[in-house]
Order: structure tokens, then C-alpha cells, then sequence
């Protein structure tokens, strides 16, 4: 039976958690999921929604605010949940640091900053400074979306310690971006004479969107259905590999600066027909995190597969490689990660509107 610590342990991939809830503090479950092999967690305005909505167990913490606006109110919630959440992974951040065989440390948390600043460099950035200092736990990750505006605020955080989860990575161009502002961010950090060590970074690269997207644009038993997004994710690793490599980022490490993974997101598999793990079995490598809401967790356990992965396999890393050079003229693929970036942006700015009208609710109904 395959277990998280195996995918760990064998292959160097970190499973973490795309799902944070105040009842799983409450009772144990995030703890025992954490004694099972989940090394992270990750979150966003949509998960919290849907926890807030379907559970009572933030009636007490939103009574426990009153006055508060709904933007306060749920940053106030927010910020709870994710210091609770960071205390119970400290553990694993702890041991992690003391893992001379690793090149970075696990045990993160992240929390998004406004999805309403993506196009907002200074707001993101004081934002980033405000939740860090919040939350004031060593294992944070702040969530900072990969647009155009947001890259100088990935530098300009990093560059200040805090520890940043860049998301919303949809094309290999705008990762390579991310590599450049995450390498220029420490390089900023040693100028200040911060200690490199304590950084740490995840580089979230979004995947089964782009098979959604993809699909739509490839004739009915188009052989390369269903096969882009990860073409596209082992193509990033690819990146990652040649980035950490270069002299500017050997430097760093060199100076105890830990790497930034590649973070395997949004990897449900959307299509019934395709396999439930399509997502995660074939993207198992060194130094990546796969990021899998519960359910796909509980999929992995069942029956989790990753001899399968092309990440590491020469040959199977060529067939992907092969399907990207085949896409044009049918698929112009940076036209669809461009129109992915704009929707994700769009729709996590929506998430958070209805977040706020469904805490706004709550607050009511709690009085």
C-alpha cells in the first residue's frame, strides 16, 4: 500500500494539504493527517467559503469579533486558523530544518494575500508584510499571485524574509519570470544580511486547468488530450532543474539559501473519464510538492502510483516534450495560459467577494 511517507521518503516529493479548516484544528484531524505524511498546507478564499458555510465551527471565533468589517473580520478568522494550523506543523518544519539531505524545509502554511490586489504591487506587498507579522510564525507562506504586478512583490518580500507561496502559474514564460524574481529576492535578503536559511519558497504551477482549457481546442480523440497539462508541468521541472543550476542561484545555496519548488496545484482531475490521480502519479519528482485536496489524498492512499511519473523517466520526459511541439497550429498555447491567468484572477476575486457576502451571513446569524 502506498503511503504519503513513501512518496516522501522514496521519491522526494512533499504531499500538502490544499484544504484548511477550523474543525480539522478543533479535533485532530490536520494533526493526524500530519502523522500520516501530509508536510503542508495550502489554502484559499474558496476552500474557506465552503468550510464557513457547510460548519458551526466558527460561530464562537466570528462572535468573538464583533465590529469588525467583513474584510477584517475574515483576515481576523483567517489568520487563526493559519497560526493554529503553522503550530501544528511545526513540528515538521523543526525536523526539516535539521535534514542536512534536503535542500529546503517543509511544514509550511500559506495564506493568500487579497485576491483583489493581483493587479496592485504596493497593496500586495504591504499586505504580504501585514499577514506575515499577523500570523507571526516561522513556517507562513504568504500567497502572492504570478501576474505582472505581483512579480516585484515577490522580490520585494522575499527580499524582506518573508516566505512566500508565488501561485497562479500558468505558463512556462511567466515561471521563468518567477524563478528570476524569487533568485533576485534573495539576492536582496543576503544584501540585507538576512539569514537565507529561514526563506522558504514554493512555486505553485497550475495544471489540470490547462487540460481543461486545452481539450476544448483539440478535435474528438486527439491523442494529446488529456496529456498537455502535465507535458507542460514536466517542461517546468525541466526549468526548475536548469534555474537551480545557474551560478547566480549556486551562490545562494551556498550560502544555506533553500531551493524553490515546484508546487504541483489544482490537481483534481476535472474530467470523469481521465484517471482520478492523472495529476499526481505522473508528476513525482525531487524536490516538487504536490499540493491535492482530501479526496485525492484518500485516492493516493487507495491507490497511488507513482513508478507512472514522467518527471524523472528521460524517455517519457521526451514524449511530453514531444506533445508541446505538436500543439500549433491547432492549440496557440501561450494565448491559453495567458486567458487561464486572467480567469484565475478573476475567479479567486469572485471566490472572495462571495467569501465576504457568506461571513457577512454568518456575522448576522450569530448575533
Amino acid at each position: 500500500m502506498t503511503t504519503l511517507n513513501d512518496l516522501y521518503d522514496a521519491h522526494g516529493q512533499s504531499p500538502w494539504i490544499d484544504n484548511i479548516r477550523r474543525d480539522w484544528l478543533n479535533d485532530g484531524t490536520l494533526a493526524r493527517l500530519v502523522g500520516e505524511g501530509v508536510r503542508g498546507v495550502t489554502s484559499n478564499p474558496s476552500i474557506f467559503a465552503k468550510a464557513l458555510a457547510t460548519s458551526s465551527a466558527y460561530d464562537d471565533a466570528v462572535r468573538a469579533h464583533p465590529g469588525l468589517d467583513d474584510e477584517a473580520l475574515f483576515e481576523a478568522l483567517a489568520v487563526e486558523d493559519v497560526r493554529d494550523a503553522c503550530d501544528v506543523l511545526a513540528g515538521v518544519h523543526e525536523a526539516s530544518r535539521a535534514d542536512a539531505t534536503r535542500r529546503y524545509r517543509d511544514g509550511y502554511v500559506s495564506l493568500e494575500v487579497s485576491p483583489l490586489l493581483a493587479r496592485d504591487t504596493e497593496g500586495t506587498i504591504a499586505a504580504a508584510r501585514r499577514l506575515f507579522a499577523e500570523v507571526g510564525r516561522p513556517n507562513v507562506m504568504i500567497k502572492i499571485p504570478a501576474t505582472r504586478e505581483g512579480l516585484p512583490a515577490i522580490t520585494t518580500a522575499l527580499g524582506e524574509g518573508i516566505n512566500v507561496n508565488v501561485t497562479l502559474i500558468f505558463s512556462l514564460e511567466r515561471y521563468a519570470e518567477v524563478l528570476d524574481a524569487w533568485a533576485a529576492g534573495l539576492a536582496a535578503a543576503r544584501a540585507a544580511g538576512r539569514d537565507l536559511a529561514a526563506i522558504g519558497s514554493v512555486a505553485s504551477f497550475f495544471v489540470s486547468r490547462v487540460d481543461v482549457a486545452v481539450d476544448a481546442l483539440l478535435p474528438e480523440g486527439d491523442g494529446r488530450r488529456g496529456t498537455v497539462a502535465n507535458a507542460q508541468a514536466a517542461a517546468a521541472y525541466g526549468l526548475y532543474r536548469a534555474r537551480v543550476g545557474r551560478e547566480d542561484v549556486t551562490g545562494l545555496l551556498a550560502d544555506g539559501a533553500q531551493v524553490q519548488r515546484p508546487l504541483w496545484a489544482s490537481t483534481s482531475t476535472k474530467n470523469p473519464a481521465y484517471d482520478d490521480l492523472l495529476y499526481v502519479n505522473h508528476l513525482v519528482a525531487s524536490e516538487t510538492v504536490n499540493t491535492m485536496p482530501d479526496g485525492t489524498v484518500d485516492a493516493y492512499l487507495d491507490h497511488g502510483d507513482p513508478a507512472v511519473s514522467l518527471l524523472e523517466d528521460p524517455a517519457r520526459r521526451e514524449r511530453a516534450a514531444h506533445v508541446l511541439d505538436t500543439l500549433a497550429p491547432a492549440v496557440d498555447l501561450d494565448a491559453v495560459t495567458t486567458r487561464l491567468e486572467d480567469e484565475g484572477v478573476a475567479a479567486f476575486a469572485s471566490s472572495y467577494r462571495e467569501l465576504l457576502a457568506t461571513l457577512e451571513a454568518k456575522a448576522q446569524a450569530t448575533r
